[in-house]
């Protein structure tokens, strides 16, 4: 696969797995309501299914990763996760870091457009490192 269609697959799934998020977010506050416990129920469950479609998509049409079992899909789901939470500060650290140097919120979301930018590029190579490493040995 080219360069280019490996980013616009990998931005078409970053799309596709918020969308999960945000569905699954809004089925749970349709049923818990917006309170508190509503809302911290919904981001749970949100993140947990976008991060389920993302590891999914990206297992098999991004790094062509083949393996099947509890076993392989739990290790590699584990690292998946953890590098997820790497590049999630990532994220966080330029949103804020705009935030606290313009004070408004269209530099606080330009600093989140470029954290997610950044993070996604890491991200991808976290993974393809770290976590598929089977299959970046194959294909090298």
């Amino acid at each position: 696969m080219s360069l280019h269609g490996l980013i616009l697959r990998y931005a078409a799934f970053a799309v596709l797995a918020t969308l999960a998020n945000l569905g699954a977010q809004r089925a749970v506050l349709g049923l818990a309501g917006g309170g508190g416990t509503g809302f911290a129920l919904a981001v749970a469950v949100g993140t947990g299914a976008g991060l389920v479609v993302k590891y999914l998509l990206d297992k098999r049409w991004i790094f062509a990763d083949r393996s099947t079992g509890l076993k392989a899909h739990g290790r590699k789901f584990t690292l998946y996760t953890a590098m997820g939470l790497i590049t999630t500060m990532i994220f966080w650290g330029a949103e804020t870091a705009f935030w606290l140097t313009w004070k408004t919120d269209a530099m606080r979301e330009a600093g989140a457009v470029l954290g997610l930018a950044i993070g996604y590029v890491v991200k991808y190579n976290l993974d393809r490192r770290f976590v598929f490493t089977d299959v970046a040995r194959a294909a090298a």
